[in-house]
């Protein structure tokens, strides 16, 4: 039984960890080695690729943190989990993942924007 709660809340400190060495640690913790990542505006293979993935969002949005939009649900290997991203809690951008689990990591994320600024 996987623990859906841990592994999503993992998943958001890391976007929001500033701090390399810091982040480098809790993406280790998130994903597995061979992560898979992709969205409608980036995508990359491995943990490197994730680390750059984060540091160019933190680069372009300056302030800005995600948060867990309810909770994560999910069976078997698979967990979606939703989440909003902006400054101080507000929500300017919100988008939805799926993912497969391996072990209590993430192994595969598939990332959906469902609100973006016009």
């Amino acid at each position: 039984m996987h623990d859906l709660d841990r592994i999503a809340e993992a998943y958001i400190a890391a976007w929001n960890e500033t701090d390399a060495g810091r982040r480098d640690v809790l993406i280790e913790q998130a994903f597995t080695a061979d992560i898979g990542y992709r969205d409608p505006v980036m995508q990359g293979d491995g943990r490197e690729a994730v680390a750059t993935m984060i540091a160019g969002v933190q680069h372009q949005f300056p302030g800005f943190r995600f948060a867990l939009n309810g909770k994560p649900d999910g069976f078997a290997d698979m967990i979606p989990f939703s989440w909003i991203f902006g400054p101080d809690g507000t929500s300017v951008i919100e988008g939805t993942d799926f993912a497969a689990i391996e072990g209590d990591r993430l192994k595969r994320v598939t990332g959906f924007l469902d609100k973006i600024p016009t």
